[in-house]
């Protein structure tokens, strides 16, 4: 996969939604702001929409250790 530029708010968004997610807690507003900011970088960046939220849940959810 080709590297991505990922704005801090959008990787802010996701944490949000994740940390909503594992706490069993996750909102529509939550959710569907997620999915807002993934559509609209994508357009912008000329992206896949669906590459873009591949590449920041990988950040968001399995980031690699330290010095990797």
């Amino acid at each position: 996969m080709a590297d991505i530029d990922i704005p801090e708010s959008l990787i802010e968004l996701e944490r949000k939604a994740w940390a909503e997610q594992q706490a069993g807690v996750l909102t529509v507003a939550t959710a569907a702001a997620v999915q807002q900011a993934y559509t609209e970088h994508a357009a912008a960046a000329g992206l896949s929409r669906y590459e873009v939220e591949r590449a920041v849940k990988r950040l968001v959810r399995h980031p690699a250790p330290d010095g990797a």
